[in-house]
């Protein structure tokens, strides 16, 4: 049985990320040990899309209202592209520590979350 999904970001910049998952994400976390933090993930989903390029993989947070979750992140000082209508949602994506990005969207589509 599977009960969960592990997912990990590989950075050199661990503190601010953990900063990061903390206080502009809100994640509840726990000390798993050795100052090592888990941060509880939101319900997710997960989807298989066709690629002509090599694999990749991509991890989106999902939002109910992009616009206000912007204006929250650009309070924290956080930078976000501008929200862009993709057709199946409205998306962003957050400038993380280092300088990563991860996606921010609010979906159009069904979701099988709801």
């Amino acid at each position: 049985m599977i009960t969960g999904i592990h997912a990990i970001f590989y950075t050199k910049h661990s503190k601010a990320m953990y900063d990061f998952l903390k206080d502009v994400l809100d994640l509840h976390y726990v000390d798993a040990g050795n100052g090592r933090l888990f941060f509880a993930a939101p319900p997710t989903e997960l989807a298989v899309h066709e690629a002509e390029r090599d694999p990749g993989h991509e991890l989106w947070l999902i939002c109910d209202d992009i616009a206000a979750k912007v204006q929250q992140f650009e309070k924290k000082g956080i930078k976000t592209t501008p929200v862009a209508d993709r057709g199946w949602g409205l998306v962003t994506t957050l400038e993380l520590p280092g300088g990563d990005k991860l996606g921010l969207y609010e979906p159009k589509h069904l979701s099988p979350l709801a």
